[in-house]
């Protein structure tokens, strides 16, 4: 599933956070960096199951924030919902 949203935070607070918060808050199913790069955050679990994060800036002090996966859909829910959220979280 694909999660959209826009949050009041620059992309590498967003991404930072994201880091942190999979390989510290998400016990039973953690996932570390396999890659990163401006914009951009690839974390791998112990499964081998994936999530990817994209954050850009709007230009207008807004980061919008995108992140796929199957298997964390959950966690991903739980994560943005600690960000300062300026946009409802979409789910495709």
């Amino acid at each position: 599933m694909t999660h959209t949203t826009t949050v009041a935070l620059p992309p590498e607070q967003v991404l930072g956070a994201a880091q942190r918060f999979f390989a510290e808050r998400v016990p039973s199913a953690a996932a570390f960096v396999e890659r990163q790069g401006p914009g951009f955050l690839v974390l791998r679990g112990q499964g081998g199951e994936e999530v990817v994060f994209s954050a850009r800036s709007d230009g207008g002090g807004k980061t919008q924030v995108r992140a796929s996966t199957l298997f964390f859909d959950q966690a991903v829910d739980r994560f943005l919902s600690t960000l300062p959220l300026e946009a409802a979280v979409e789910v495709v």
